[in-house]
């Protein structure tokens, strides 16, 4: 089956995600620098946040456009996605609005996980519906960079539990590693 109708719906709630999180912020009650003191912590979470939805809006855009069919596993796999990305609202706010506290930090860790698995399962469901998607299976070979993520991921949550400000400088550094969008299927499919 095509593609186009399921590029349009995740596109859909991508920004409804977006605008989700830029309504938390919420307006100071004053005029002064000061008074955006207490929001530091909120919009740093709301940055990151913004720059995760970013890169996943980004690289299921490449994803797609490579992809050439989809089937029903890959509806599934793709509302699977769209379900952990749409609870990142709800880890940003939380984590901001209690300051980097351990527990909305680690929590903020495992739903950074979890899009990540849900984004590996997606892949893997494209890369097994063959008609053709060839050129994406082979762009993704083994997906070293999905991976190491998921590792990146796990350590993080852990070092949250220790320390909330380590765990969140991990999910700033996979973050990092994604911004460049996966050349990989630039490559083998553009």
């Amino acid at each position: 089956m095509g593609k186009g109708r399921i590029e349009a719906f995740s596109d859909g709630v991508i920004a409804i995600i977006i605008t989700i999180m830029v309504l938390e912020l919420k307006v100071p009650h004053g005029t002064t620098l000061d008074a955006l003191l207490p929001l530091v912590p909120v919009f740093i979470s709301y940055v990151l946040s913004f720059i995760y939805v970013g890169i996943y809006w980004n690289n299921h855009h490449h994803l797609f456009h490579a992809a050439r069919e989809v089937s029903g596993g890959v509806l599934w796999a793709n509302l699977h996605l769209l379900f952990w990305l749409s609870l990142i609202p709800f880890v940003t706010g939380w984590m901001g609005e209690n300051h980097f506290a351990t527990l909305p930090v680690c929590a903020y860790g495992v739903n950074l996980f979890m899009c990540a698995v849900a984004f590996h399962l997606l892949v893997r469901s494209l890369v097994k519906h063959r008609h053709g998607n060839e050129a994406l299976a082979e762009a993704i070979g083994r997906d070293r960079k999905g991976w190491m993520s998921l590792g990146l991921y796990a350590v993080g949550v852990a070092l949250s539990i220790v320390h909330p400000w380590a765990g969140f400088a991990m999910y700033v550094i996979v973050a990092l590693v994604w911004l460049i969008p996966d050349r990989r299927i630039e490559r083998k499919t553009m």
